[in-house]
């Protein structure tokens, strides 16, 4: 949600802002909504204050003796005057919420301006991409030729954009989580939490997911929302809350199934594990001080950095354009994974700073020791990383010329000592 206080302040930047992100929306209509909240609130205040006024009036008329009738009859008009001003002021900050609850952040400043993807900027690479003797496969074909990844099964059962992993495979899924979650909570000072998958709509607003996105979720019978991301219950831990600075920055962790109806994605890896209805992710939440916001998103960013080179996957990290960018952000990195199957590096993560705009919604605050006066947080989170496009870039990288699949060291553990997936394992 955006500081009012800020758009009447700067309408230019807002404007510009905007512009920036593809939008045809300025702060013209966003002013004059704002002013007829302010004006009906004042209307308010000096009619409540004339009604005082003739409230003492009254009182002291029939204390003398003396006629009140004209002061009664202008209450009674105030009262109707009241009435009315209360409707346009509840009328017009409804209006106005409803206008600013569908506008994204403002882009920082040094975020690229530009249309798409293709106007990201690349920032550095990690890692050099494998050389094979022989022509590499995609995941998909790599997994079904295991025979241990089905799709026409998952699809018998669910539909399309759905799998079935077994053996070695689905444990595989688990081994990498675990060792994500090792990582960021051993070395990187998260705390594991267990959220729930089902949240109430004010959660899904206070992360901006509503009412913009509502195609983009599953909603169930009872109105809840089956989570797109576990940064939907992780940040709305701090909603309606007060933390004390010395608390921040609390970081968050969770390995959840994550669910997307991908509405928005007709026709866009209908093949493989990239784009699915249900997969799992390591999630990373920070709750931060203003002052600390910037620091901590790239930290976050170093953290899932880590998880790839510990993997030896290469990868590059990029800096969003404004028009990339999701909508609660203010400043994005993607890390994208280098897949020789489909020689192109795709995304494995995003990490992303929305400052207070999350906050704002959220209504969650921070005050420092010993002061009364609050701020909103910074909220930042991440994917820390998606686990099955992780098992796509394994799967990919290490595959052999035989099909089988050899388990990066790091992983090895994890696997109970299994160094080599082949296709009867």
């Amino acid at each position: 949600m955006h500081d009012i206080a800020w758009i009447r302040e700067n309408p230019e930047a807002f404007d510009t802002a905007c512009a920036n992100r593809a939008l045809s929306m300025s702060s013209a209509p966003i002013l004059d909504l704002d002013q007829r909240v302010r004006q009906a609130k004042t209307a308010l205040q000096d009619l409540q204050q004339r009604r005082n006024e003739l409230s003492r009036q009254i009182g002291q008329a029939k204390a003398s003796g003396g006629n009140a009738d004209a002061a009664i009859a202008e209450v009674g008009a105030i009262k109707d005057a009241m009435k009315a001003a209360e409707d346009e002021e509840r009328d017009a900050s409804a209006e106005l919420e409803g206008l600013l609850a569908g506008i994204p952040n403002v882009p920082a400043d040094d975020v690229p301006v530009g249309a798409d993807e293709s106007d990201n900027v690349e920032l550095r690479r990690w890692g050099t991409p494998r050389s094979f003797a022989f022509t590499p496969k995609e995941h998909d074909a790599l997994g079904t030729g295991l025979g241990l990844m089905d799709f026409d099964l998952a699809a018998d059962i669910s539909g399309s954009r759905f799998v079935i992993l077994t053996g070695a495979l689905a444990r595989l899924e688990k081994a990498l989580a675990m060792f994500m979650l090792d990582i960021h909570t051993r070395e990187f000072g998260y705390t594991e939490v267990s959220p729930p998958l089902l949240v109430r709509p004010e959660a899904a607003f206070g992360t901006g997911n509503l009412p913009k996105f509502e195609e983009d979720l599953f909603r169930t019978t009872s109105g809840h929302y089956l989570i797109p991301t576990a940064e939907m219950p992780l940040t709305n831990m701090v909603r309606d809350r007060i933390v004390e600075d010395e608390t921040l920055p609390r970081r968050l962790t969770a390995f959840t199934p994550c669910f997307r109806s991908e509405a928005g994605a007709a026709g866009k890896d209908t093949r493989g594990m990239i784009r699915q209805h249900q997969f799992w992710k390591v999630e990373l939440v920070s709750i931060t001080t203003p002052e600390t916001s910037w620091e901590e998103h790239e930290h976050m960013v170093s953290c899932a950095e880590a998880v790839l080179q510990r993997l030896g996957l290469p990868y590059r990290v990029m800096l969003l354009s404004t028009g990339d960018m999701g909508f609660a952000a203010a400043k994005c990195f993607d890390l994208e994974v280098w897949l020789p199957g489909q020689n192109a590096y795709r995304e494995i993560s995003s990490c992303s700073n929305t400052l207070d705009f999350q906050a704002r919604r959220m209504k969650a605050r921070c005050r420092p020791r010993g002061e009364k006066k609050t701020r909103f947080v910074h909220t930042l989170n991440g994917s820390g990383i998606a686990v099955g496009r992780a098992m796509v870039a394994v799967l990919e990288n290490y595959q052999q010329e035989d099909g089988s699949i050899a388990i990066p060291e790091a992983l090895v553990p994890y696997m109970g000592g299994l160094n080599r997936i082949g296709p009867s394992t």
